[in-house]
């Protein structure tokens, strides 16, 4: 019993490392991989296991099942990531699971809209195609509030504003 207590004692203090770890690491923009935290990144593959905690010991929490999918590394810890999902669950992955691949999910206020795709970086261009929230699209490229997008029978341009796994104002070459 009383090594039970001890080993809990231990995995808490462990876990507060972590976490303060990671939230010092987030908060001056330093990371164990030397890129910036946060940054957006995608699934590698279609079999994901998302952890509760940074190791392998720590139960899987659930599990993504498509692969390109967009997330947001929120913190690093060794070869750990924690992400974020569009829908805001947060969890552990191991970092060979993801790819600097850009990717974003089309996002609209009113889930039944349709987000236009242009042929151009404006607006009164012609419409190339309506693409439904949670399509997923690769990102090409993004500037002056616009990207260009592609995915399975589409490619056109769409205001930056209505991607998840792109900043506001962010550029993508």
């Amino acid at each position: 019993m009383a090594l039970g207590r001890f080993c809990s004692r231990v995995l808490l203090v462990c876990l507060l490392f972590v976490s303060a770890s990671s939230a010092a690491s987030a908060k001056d923009g330093t990371s164990t991989s030397g890129l910036p935290v946060p940054r957006y990144v995608s699934l590698k593959s279609d079999h994901v296991n998302v952890r509760a905690g940074p190791t392998k010991d720590n139960d899987v929490a659930w599990v993504y099942t498509r692969s390109g999918l967009p997330v947001e590394i929120t913190a690093e810890f060794e070869n750990w990531r924690r992400v974020r999902d569009s829908e805001g669950a947060e969890g552990w992955v191991y970092h060979s699971l993801l790819s600097g691949r850009r990717t974003a999910v089309i996002t609209m206020k009113n889930k039944d809209d349709l987000a236009s795709l242009y042929e151009r970086a404006d607006a009164t261009s012609a419409v190339s195609a309506r693409l439904q929230a949670g399509v997923v699209a690769q990102v090409k490229h993004c500037a002056a509030g616009w990207c260009h997008v592609a995915g399975t029978g589409f490619d056109g341009w769409i205001e930056q504003q209505r991607l998840w796994g792109v900043y506001a104002d962010e550029k993508v070459d």
